[in-house]
């Protein structure tokens, strides 16, 4: 089973595009090595206020995949420079 997120978020913190990729990246290294999540931005690359996420994880089992995947909405939220605003799941 494949369990995706497309994950909306504004950031708040950030005056700049290097400030917002100096977010993203903590966010990012902290996923894949917590939760071994393929993670990426996806959108709003030239925005430094906005930033759309993927994230894709892969589980014989469709209930894992989606503890994985909110687990890991879980930790974007405890991150006080942004906020998690549109979220959407699939399953492939």
């Amino acid at each position: 089973m494949i369990v995706y997120a497309e994950i909306e978020c504004l950031l708040y913190e950030g005056h700049s595009l290097k400030q917002k990729r100096s977010v993203i990246k903590r966010i990012i290294a902290k996923l894949r090595n917590d939760f071994n999540v393929a993670v990426t931005e996806l959108d709003y690359h030239d925005l430094w206020q906005r930033t759309k996420l993927g994230i894709v994880t892969i589980s014989n089992s469709k209930t894992h995949a989606e503890q994985v995947i909110q687990e890991t909405l879980k930790v974007i939220d405890t991150f006080p420079e942004l906020e998690r605003t549109i979220t959407d799941l699939g399953y492939l």
